[in-house]
């Protein structure tokens, strides 16, 4: 049976708030999970948006992203593709791939995932034992 997984790395598991920009407006979001291609976010509906509002255009497939991942104290601004999206009542789920984002950042974030990745399977290791 052939997987439908298109992703290129394993996601880490992390909660953040970043900051989504579509059409320059701003909407607050919260990761579940990032990897160095890109991440899982969760965006509640704002009030009046033009996800409720009948007849509006669909929303643009490019998006912008900013966040500080845990314990850099730096922030990341990268440019995302909207890859998955799922709705419900009241909030959007997306998967975004990266595509573009300054050498520096990828490579903290490159670091992170690799850090936070071997940290959790020294942690595993450690309870088998």
């Amino acid at each position: 049976m052939l997987s439908r997984d298109r992703r290129l790395r394993f996601r880490v598991p992390v909660e953040m708030y970043l900051d989504q920009y579509i059409c320059e407006r701003r909407y607050r979001g919260l990761t579940t999970g990032i990897s160095e291609t890109g991440l899982s976010l969760r965006t509640a509906f704002p009030a009046g948006s033009i996800h409720r509002i009948p007849g509006r255009r669909a929303m643009p497939n490019s998006v912008s992203l900013e966040f500080e991942l845990p314990g850099t104290g730096e922030s990341i601004w990268a440019r995302g593709e909207i890859c998955r999206e799922e709705r419900d009542a009241f909030a959007i789920s997306r998967g975004i791939r990266f595509t573009a984002m300054a050498v520096a950042h990828a490579r903290l974030l490159h670091d992170f995932c690799i850090e936070t990745r071997r940290s959790r399977l020294g942690s595993i290791i450690a309870q088998m034992a």
